[in-house]
């Protein structure tokens, strides 16, 4: 199982100016010793090349890649025709600066605030993540949503979304129990669908089971270490790490009949 911290796990952090992503990568690479940056687009300071490119030369420099970006503010839906232009074209510059940084898997919402789809959301949702799917194609990434919020936090929503994207370079970022249906059965429906996920705090007690799953399904990403509190963030994150982390090397020793 390969792990990655994301940078929202410092939120509180960063909104108090006391790190950026620069730090971030720093953090990562030499308090928690990965190799795997997981990036929240809300600590970008711009879009512009030059600044993207220091990004990448920084990574490059501690010979780290980027498992995922997590976009926010680019949602594909939205009942207000302008919103969804804004959050299209902020969607493409994002997809862009995933393709400079050399991402992985590009997390972008499905939008919509209740679970139920209208026939015109669904369809508008289709298309865009198949225009995303092909840009991805062309970079070597993967891209899909989160059960983050709203539309996305009903498994069949997701089962329907994917048959019709229909695409390999679709996926979603699996945020472990974060559903408003199905809550008992959300991750275990979804679970084949994952190209990256978020274990949130509230969800290591249940953590070993989660790993199964991942297993059973022969999952090939990161599991995502997704810190929510705002406080505490280095001792939080670290306490947060070592346990997924300790409970998978025991699964894997049990099987070996250590």
């Amino acid at each position: 199982m390969k792990f990655s911290i994301p940078s929202y796990s410092f939120h509180g952090l960063h909104s108090e100016g006391k790190i950026d992503l620069f730090g971030y990568f720093e953090t990562v690479k030499y308090r928690y010793h990965l190799n795997s940056a997981d990036i929240w687009n809300m600590m970008f300071k711009s879009f512009e090349d030059d600044y993207l490119r220091k990004l990448r030369e920084a990574l490059d420099e501690r010979e780290m890649y980027v498992a995922n970006l997590c976009v926010d503010a680019a949602e594909v839906w939205d009942v207000d025709p302008e919103k969804r232009e804004q959050f299209y074209r902020n969607g493409l510059d994002n997809l862009r600066a995933a393709a400079i940084l050399g991402a992985q898997t590009v997390r972008i919402d499905m939008g919509g605030r209740t679970l139920e789809m209208s026939d015109e959301q669904f369809e508008y949702t289709v298309k865009r993540y198949k225009e995303y799917c092909d840009f991805a194609a062309e970079h070597g990434f993967m891209v899909g949503p989160e059960n983050h919020w709203g539309t996305s936090r009903d498994p069949e929503n997701i089962r329907k979304l994917a048959e019709a994207v229909d695409h390999p370079n679709f996926g979603i970022l699996l945020h472990f129990e974060n559903w408003d249906s199905e809550k008992e059965n959300g991750d275990r429906l979804c679970a084949k669908y994952a190209f990256h996920t978020h274990l949130a705090a509230w969800v290591i007690p249940s953590c070993e089971e989660k790993i199964a799953l991942l297993e059973a399904v022969d999952y090939k990403g990161h599991l995502g270490i997704e810190h929510h509190s705002s406080k505490n963030e280095y001792s939080q994150v670290a306490w947060q790490y070592a346990t997924a982390r300790n409970t998978y090397n025991l699964m894997q020793a049990k099987k070996l009949g250590v």
